[in-house]
């Protein structure tokens, strides 16, 4: 029976990572903000590796952290464990990932969602919607609780009809045995969504005191911490190393001989899995010539035992997987202590969704995470935080905030999914970002804290540290710049220690510095650099100096774009009354509704002629509202 529970404005359903950026930025920017977990175990649960970060996915925290969310900061305070990858690559591609400390990152989110002013947070399973007309109304638990809202956002992650498979064995349960929510689904059809059913998987569990890791190769943490947030400062930790092994032939003859076995071959798993994070079985029947595949034994926590074993994703029965596990070197003699499995889930198909990741049909309903058909708790965080903030706007009656594909990889991310949809779990990869030499997450702070202090989520303190890195970086390209250097004895013999063609005259600091050769750091060495700067801002000026012309070009090509982003698209519009649209074009533009020119071209089955077509038609629309002016 139901009963009226009370009143919030924004009501965030879940409170996995997308859940957590979206209530927090609602209740920071003045609502009256509820979220709802059907564990409150589960908040936070990095339930598949305890990382954060990683090849783009960094690049999604350092901008979900400039904008004022919480991803930063909390996985700062929890890692047992932090590298930059790719260094041996440009900086567009430099990545932070860092080990968290499982119960840590879980038990520190918690507390902050708990001690976050406008926020309460609440135990139960979301089963209804409610809608009045075309609006959210309110949301309906399980239990009867009716909770009257202006604005909802929708972050369930993998619970909806969630099924864990292990082998022959299944049963309805979400991730590390926490319920799953099995009425919410219904409902969202109901409402006119359609829904897909997407699989991912994790591996074992294993007890670290059943590991021989004098057979593997020792993967330390760097001695040079950088930390996630641009408010960290510095930080001295001792962190605990990981460890990398490989499988052999052996274990890929075991996973062969057990192919029958497997729900992922025999037909049970139903779900479409992720490309980009395959199950060892799949690598081992896609890969046939590979002879082995890497595996990390990664810790999940400084007061636990368990490891985690990176790499061998699988849905094979318990007694394939202890097989397969003990031909791996170091791990002969290992104890598994939660069997890996495989997990199907509902998702909605989220062209279904503006760029604000509102409904296109129900005002006030926004989704985020992996009910969009995303992967990774980083995609999840910074759909999230968009959501949140986007409720919130909506609320205020603001028009929302959309990232787009030159400003940000939220932007990317965001447009990928709304625009292209999804026919699998999407994971993010610098690949996917036409301007990555932009979007660094090194200057993730500069492209994005202007847009988090001009929506209310960026404090006095950031944007202070955040004004102070900004004109300290232009001070120092002016004085650079205006610094002649002659070729005295000293000088010349600076530069031909670092292997640098000689000069014959003067030259700037700036120019030098453009030499591959020198870095910015070497400027100590002639007592020329600014011991004012911290390490970020060196970092900002000896990258803006290197990659100047390269930064030029694709900043032309990112106005070039936004003309095309610019041109916006009347929401009013009639695809039908336009003459030679294709009938295809017509029917993907109905659908997907773009909001310009720049998201229509980028719509599968729409071609450069019917965006031709489509544009003299908006430029005749334009003149005929002149002339009747």
């Amino acid at each position: 029976m139901e009963f009226y529970a009370g009143y919030y404005d924004v009501i965030v359903v879940g409170a996995g990572h997308a859940g957590c950026e979206a209530a927090l930025a609602a209740a920071r920017l003045g609502c009256k903000t509820a979220v709802f977990s059907i564990s409150l175990e589960g908040i936070a649960l990095l339930a598949c590796n305890p990382s954060i970060g990683g090849t783009s996915k960094g690049h999604l925290v350092r901008e979900i952290d400039a904008l004022g969310g919480q991803i930063g900061l909390n996985t700062d305070k929890t890692f047992i464990q932090i590298r930059m990858l790719n260094t041996g690559k440009g900086p567009a591609v430099h990545s932070l990932r860092a080990q968290a400390d499982k119960r840590n990152y879980h038990i520190s989110m918690k507390q902050t969602l708990e001690n976050q002013v406008n926020l309460d947070v609440k135990q139960g399973e979301v089963k209804a919607i409610k809608t009045h007309g075309n609006r959210i109304d309110g949301i309906v638990l399980t239990t009867g609780e009716y909770y009257k809202c202006r604005a909802v956002v929708i972050a369930t992650g993998v619970y909806l009809k969630s099924r864990i498979i292990i082998g022959e064995f299944s049963a309805n349960s979400g991730p590390s045995g926490l319920f799953p929510a099995n009425y919410l689904s219904q409902c969202l059809i109901d409402l006119g969504f359609k829904l897909n059913r997407f699989k991912t998987g994790t591996p074992a569990r294993v007890n670290r005191r059943s590991i021989d890791f004098t057979k593997m190769k020792e993967q330390p943490g760097d001695e040079l911490i950088i930390p996630f947030s641009f408010m960290s400062g510095s930080i001295a930790r001792e962190q605990v190393p990981c460890w990398l092994t490989y499988t052999n032939s052996r274990t890929h003859e075991i996973i062969r001989q057990n192919l029958h076995r497997s729900p992922l071959y025999s037909g049970m798993i139903e779900g479409v899995g992720a490309r980009y994070c395959p199950s060892i079985e799949d690598k081992v029947v896609k890969f046939k010539d590979k002879e082995s595949h890497q595996i990390f034994i990664e810790p999940e926590g400084l007061d636990t035992q368990e490891m985690y074993v990176q790499g061998l994703s699988t849905s094979m029965p318990v007694d394939v997987q202890i097989a397969m596990y003990r031909t791996v070197p170091g791990l002969e003699n290992v104890e598994i202590m939660r069997p890996a499995y495989a997990i199907e889930y509902d998702c909605i198909d989220s062209t279904q969704l503006k760029l604000s990741l509102e409904s296109k049909d129900i005002d006030g309903l926004f989704f985020a995470g992996q009910i969009n058909g995303s992967s990774g708790y980083e995609e999840a965080a910074a759909q999230g935080i968009i959501a949140g903030i986007n409720s919130v706007q909506y609320i205020e009656g603001k028009p929302p905030l959309i990232l787009d594909r030159s400003q940000a990889y939220i932007g990317v991310l965001i447009d990928d999914l709304v625009t292209k949809g999804t026919k699998e779990p999407y994971r993010m990869m610098t690949s996917r970002a036409e301007y990555r030499l932009l979007l660094r997450q090194d200057n993730a702070d500069m492209r994005l804290t202007e847009i988090g202090r001009r929506i209310g989520l960026v404090d006095d303190e950031r944007y202070d540290r955040y004004m102070r890195k900004k004109e300290l970086v232009e001070k120092e390209m002016e004085r650079i710049k205006e610094i002649i250097i002659s070729p005295t004895e000293r000088i010349l013999e600076f530069m031909e220690r670092k292997g640098t063609s000689l000069i014959k005259s003067g030259i700037t600091l700036y120019d030098l510095l453009k030499r591959p050769e020198i870095k910015y750091d070497d400027l100590q060495k002639i007592g020329l650099d600014n011991k004012e700067l911290s390490r970020q801002e060196r970092e900002q000026v000896e990258i803006q100096v290197k990659y100047e012309g390269y930064i030029k070009k694709q900043i032309r090509q990112a106005e070039q774009f936004k003309k095309m982003e610019n041109r916006i698209i009347p929401e009013n519009i009639v695809y039908e009354d336009i003459r030679g649209l294709r009938i295809e074009a017509r029917q993907k533009l109905n659908e997907i509704k773009p909001r310009s020119i720049g998201q229509a071209s980028r719509i599968s089955g729409v071609s450069p002629a019917d965006i031709s077509v489509l544009m003299v038609y908006l430029e005749k629309m334009r003149r005929q509202r002149i002339l009747e002016e």
